[in-house]
């Protein structure tokens, strides 16, 4: 039912409205005041705005948590209420809720068999996971000892345990040290780049900025902007200029060559500085070299194979199906070939062995017996060592003598 078409509408809505009531159908808020906008295959689409814009709103609305209160909104192109589309969908919520007293193994099997998966997939892709959130060390703790950083690291992971179509992060980097912001977002430019469709909803400007490829701005549960991030953060007003650090004899010059060319002046002349993020990853990088233990989560590592390896298994898929029909004739002719060669093997080994046999008895007809090996002749019986031997003497000649005075009787007639 999944096709990931670049002009495939993931998401449309229409006038989308919600709007929520108190106990006496008056109307106590208008979360979602007419909103307008599509989300398409591939591409990262952010939400933004202040608290208590609509975001939050428009997203449950999508997972078929809230109903409409009017417009249209469609998913896959279907109702969101329908359950065929929810094995297609990954979501991380604003607050995790999971089971404190289950490990984060436990925690990704468990989401795995709600999804259906068997036992080998679940436990390869639960490894696959862990390590690429950085939480293979502490794997065994149970989730209510961890911080909430790791425990929206262990959400991510459950998130994309499915291998979804479409993926929703409300606030995926809430509660992340700068290594795990930095950790997701590359994360989600390497799903962007796989193909998959993903909703960003944030509040935090840099994170939105730096991935997403359009977005829309709320406030009041309106739509105020919407477009490509260089649409809407182009400045045509300014023109920057980059260079080796110049000296104040230099910068003069340029000022007087701006002033007769273009009648402006330069506003400001300052040292460029790098931002408190990069330092920040450069000194943990710096600790994690020098081998510092650290208890909580680590540096994740790459992207977890399943993910990595959509395309391979679709590509595998399609050669599959198109060999498929003549797979059952292909594999009856080759086991009766090789039911053949066996029946003529065994037919003419049996042959064999039995011309040799027949032919050396006919030729020497002692040769069989004077192949085998002589048996050794059997030692003379010994009485046991606990035995008198003199008793066994004294029978003997009784019996001797029995014997001769029977005969002589005969003897004499």
């Amino acid at each position: 039912m999944v096709i990931n078409h670049p002009n495939r509408k993931i998401v449309e809505a229409v006038g989308l409205t919600k709007v929520f009531k108190d106990f006496w159908m008056r109307t106590k808020a208008r979360a979602v005041d007419s909103v307008d906008f599509e989300i398409h295959s591939g591409e990262i689409f952010g939400l933004l705005g202040p608290n208590g814009s609509g975001k939050s709103t428009i997203i449950k609305m999508i997972l078929g948590l809230l109903h409409k209160t009017s417009g249209r909104l469609t998913v896959f192109g279907r109702p969101p209420a329908d359950v065929a589309v929810k094995k297609h969908i990954g979501f991380l919520p604003e607050e995790s809720y999971l089971y404190r007293y289950l490990n984060s193994r436990e925690t990704l099997d468990y989401y795995g068999k709600l999804f259906g998966l068997d036992h080998r997939t679940r436990r390869r892709r639960t490894e696959e996971l862990l390590d690429m959130v950085g939480l293979t060390q502490v794997a065994h703790r149970p989730i209510g000892e961890f911080s909430k950083g790791m425990t929206r690291r262990i959400g991510l992971a459950q998130a994309i345990i499915n291998d979804p179509d479409f993926l929703i992060l409300d606030e995926p980097t809430s509660g992340l040290d700068p290594i795990g912001t930095r950790q997701v977002k590359d994360l989600i430019l390497e799903l962007g780049k796989r193909g998959k469709t993903i909703l960003l909803s944030s509040h935090l400007l840099a994170d939105v900025e730096d991935v997403c490829d359009r977005m829309v701005m709320l406030y009041g549960g309106r739509i105020r902007a919407q477009g490509t991030v260089d649409e809407l953060l182009c400045d045509s007003e300014r023109t920057v200029i980059e260079t080796a650090r110049l000296d104040e004899k230099t910068i003069s010059r340029l000022e007087e060559v701006i002033q007769e060319c273009e009648g402006a002046g330069i506003d400001k002349v300052h040292v460029p500085r790098q931002r408190l993020e990069h330092l920040f990853l450069e000194i943990v990088e710096q600790a994690r070299l020098e081998q510092v233990d650290t208890s909580g989560a680590i540096h994740s590592g790459a992207t977890a194979a399943f993910l990595r390896a959509a395309e391979e298994e679709t590509g595998k898929a399609l050669i599959e199906s198109l060999i498929s029909e003549r797979r059952p004739e292909e594999e009856r002719r080759a086991v009766e070939v090789t039911r053949r060669a066996a029946e003529t093997s065994d037919e003419s080994a049996r042959e064999d062995v039995l011309a040799g046999l027949i032919g050396s008895e006919e030729s020497d007809p002692d040769a069989a017996s004077k192949s085998r090996p002589a048996a050794d002749p059997a030692p003379p019986p010994q009485a046991p060592a606990d035995v008198d031997a003199s008793v066994i003497e004294s029978l003997l000649a009784d019996d001797e003598s029995a014997q001769t005075g029977d005969a002589s009787p005969t003897s004499g007639q």
